[in-house]
């Protein structure tokens, strides 16, 4: 009997000690092994606006619908500049002036010739005057045999050509008018003139020089650069898998680096009709921006670089979430009761920040938006470590 009871004991006891064992490594994974909560950002569901926006795919470039780079047009000495760069002007203002009295002196003798020509030509209507009434003359005397045949085409002859020196004159007189003009236009190219308010971007001369003509055909170079700061517009490149998506008349958004977090409206005015190519770059398709406010500030100048976002189309008080909160397949990791749950979704309008839900999640779900760690997937413990408003 007590040797059956030491074999019992001695086959109990390593049973004993392995439930042990596993009771203790049940207890210590519970306890001290037991993983800790994988921290967590989160972001409530909420109403607001989302839009389906098209952007830029190289930044664009602001420019001015008015500028005008001037040359006089004529060579000459450069004898007066009344502004400098970065100047700002009305238009009619003076920009620049040449030595005019050769051209002067020019038009004052093309207004000579016009005043001769003039006085010839009344002196050769009178004449022709003269003449016609001795033909007449002659013709009632020629009537009544008072005078011969020759007189009355010796008359004749002389009417008919003071007639045509009458009409000679007059062509003088034309031609005279028309040298005048063209002096004038001459005299006219010794003085540039802003054509429209602006600012003087750049002046390439100096009083004293001398602006030199160029080869025939080939344009003098511009001495002065005017731009109207208040004409902008915005050129920018799209890409073509968006080219079937933009039409013009659709609003815009226009931001720019020299104004971070601000943004300007406006209004798409162009879409080119082809499509750029470029070696090595996207092919792109080139359109223009118009702002809606014609108060911008005063160093939002031509040349900057900004970012066009295209609004194709929006809505307002829908269920959205951040968009790169979204996973594959339409799949987001929604926190309940301590764990992540991996909840299928519906979507709707989307763009970079913003994409709607229009099924799957309620207003104030949790939404973890913090998904770059392995360890943040469906099913494991999580703790709140934060909740974002963006």
């Amino acid at each position: 009997m007590i040797e059956q009871r030491r074999q019992r004991t001695s086959w109990l006891n390593p049973l004993v000690i392995l439930l042990a064992l596993a009771g203790g490594g049940v207890l210590l994974r519970l306890t001290i092994l037991r993983p800790q909560p994988v921290p967590v950002t989160v972001q409530r569901v909420e109403t607001g606006r989302v839009e389906d926006t098209v952007v830029n795919s190289r930044a664009g470039t602001v420019q001015s619908r008015r500028r005008s780079e001037m040359s006089p047009g004529i060579p000459g000495l450069v004898v007066e500049i009344p502004v400098r760069k970065g100047a700002r002007v009305k238009q009619g203002d003076v920009l620049l002036r040449l030595d005019d009295r050769e051209h002067t002196a020019q038009t004052q003798l093309a207004q000579r010739a016009l005043e001769a020509a003039r006085a010839v030509a009344e002196q050769a209507r009178l004449e022709a005057g003269q003449a016609d009434r001795d033909w007449k003359r002659a013709e009632e005397l020629a009537r009544d045999r008072v005078v011969s045949e020759t007189v009355l085409d010796l008359g004749r002859t002389r009417a008919l050509t003071m007639q045509a020196a009458v009409a000679a004159a007059e062509a003088r007189i034309q031609e005279a008018e028309a040298a005048l003009d063209a002096a004038r236009a001459t005299l006219a190219k010794t003085v540039i003139t802003a054509p429209f308010d602006g600012v003087v971007l750049d002046v390439t001369t100096e009083v004293g020089e001398w602006i030199s003509p160029s080869p025939p055909g080939v344009p003098i170079p511009p001495v002065l650069d005017l731009i109207d700061p208040d004409a902008l517009y915005l050129s920018a490149p799209i890409d073509e898998a968006d080219v079937a998506r933009i039409r013009v008349g659709l609003p815009v958004r226009i931001t720019l680096d020299a104004f971070r977090g601000k943004s300007f409206a406006g209004t798409l005015t162009y879409v080119s009709s082809f499509v750029e190519t470029r070696q090595e770059q996207n092919r792109t398709l080139r359109v223009e921006a118009e702002f809606h406010d014609r108060s911008l500030p005063v160093n939002l100048l031509p040349g900057l670089s900004a970012d066009l976002e295209v609004i194709l189309d929006a809505r307002d008080d829908v269920l959205r979430i951040p968009t790169f909160a979204l996973l594959e397949n339409s799949r987001v990791l929604v926190v309940r009761d301590g764990r992540l749950i991996e909840q299928k979704v519906t979507t709707g309008l989307h763009n970079w920040s913003h994409t709607e839900i229009t099924s799957g999640l309620s207003p104030g779900d949790s939404v973890v938006v913090s998904l770059d760690r392995p360890e943040v997937r469906a099913g494991a413990r999580v703790r709140v470590t934060g909740e974002t408003d963006k």
